[in-house]
């Protein structure tokens, strides 16, 4: 029955995108979008579950699709600063005419190419090694970031991260959840971080839900993080009004969100947060 909905929930307009803000020490640097699918009778369909159908059933790229053009054509309403992180499954990814789909959306809505992040995990390049070089190449000469998604969970070759343009690397919420007790994640933590910036990379961690995470993250030097500690994902409008509140940071700066969880990753009394 799922399946069956899922061929028609584009048409039935079932899906919608969440954005959840990601963070730097600058402020709200961007946000990620979201794929979530509304069914009328089963409710909240998680990701987890249609994303895989999808893919087995060749749907992506028409999703994909969809996505990149609604998250886009939102995204420039927002100010200019703030940048726009879309997945890309491996099924969309491996797909022909992926670099040209994605260059035309981008100038049919206006959105200038260095605002788009453009994320893939490291399933995307077990295969055809050449045509995924040509094309994350083709991505970065136009402009685009390109982000290596859920970094450590899958193979993790070194060699990715020689051979391929990637601008940042997200660290998995699985070394995230238990960072504040456990040494190893913390090596772990420590590792990527010194390389990915010796390799002239940024580092975003996901999953940050607790204060002491993201006290440890910025003792690590992480870039940015994403997660509850900041925001949930937020709807269209939830996004509306969480931008509304937005004021301009110390010196001047970019601006930075009211949020006090916001405020204490610029550096203000985390650890009294309880």
């Amino acid at each position: 029955m799922l399946r069956r909905s899922l061929r028609m929930a584009l048409q039935r307009q079932e899906f919608s995108i969440d954005y959840q803000p990601i963070v730097g020490d600058k402020g709200v640097a961007g946000f990620e979008a979201l794929l979530r699918w509304d069914h009328p009778l089963l409710g909240t369909i998680p990701p987890s579950v249609f994303i895989p159908m999808a893919e087995s059933d060749g749907l992506m790229p028409e999703i994909g699709s969809w996505v990149l053009d609604q998250a886009c054509r939102e995204a420039l309403e927002w100010p200019e600063e703030f940048t726009l992180a879309v997945n890309v499954s491996p099924a969309e990814f491996l797909t022909d005419g992926l670099t040209d789909r994605i260059s035309q959306t981008l100038d049919e809505i206006g959105l200038a190419a260095d605002r788009l992040e453009v994320e893939i995990t490291e399933g995307v390049l077990l295969e055809r090694t050449v045509d995924n070089l040509d094309t994350l190449n083709t991505l970065s000469v136009l402009g685009i970031r390109i982000s290596l998604d859920d970094f450590g969970t899958m193979y993790s070759s070194l060699s990715y991260l020689k051979n391929f343009p990637f601008d940042t690397i997200k660290i998995d919420k699985y070394f995230v959840s238990d960072l504040e007790n456990n040494e190893k994640s913390q090596a772990i933590v420590r590792s990527v971080i010194v390389l990915a910036h010796a390799l002239e990379m940024a580092v975003t961690a996901e999953g940050v839900e607790t204060p002491a995470q993201a006290q440890w993250l910025n003792d690590l030097g992480c870039d940015r993080i994403q997660g509850y500690v900041i925001s949930p994902p937020l709807k269209v409008n939830a996004m509306k009004s969480f931008l509304t509140t937005l004021k301009q940071g110390p010196g001047g700066g970019t601006p930075v969100s009211n949020d006090k969880a916001s405020q204490d990753w610029l550096g203000t009394d985390i650890e009294s947060r309880t």
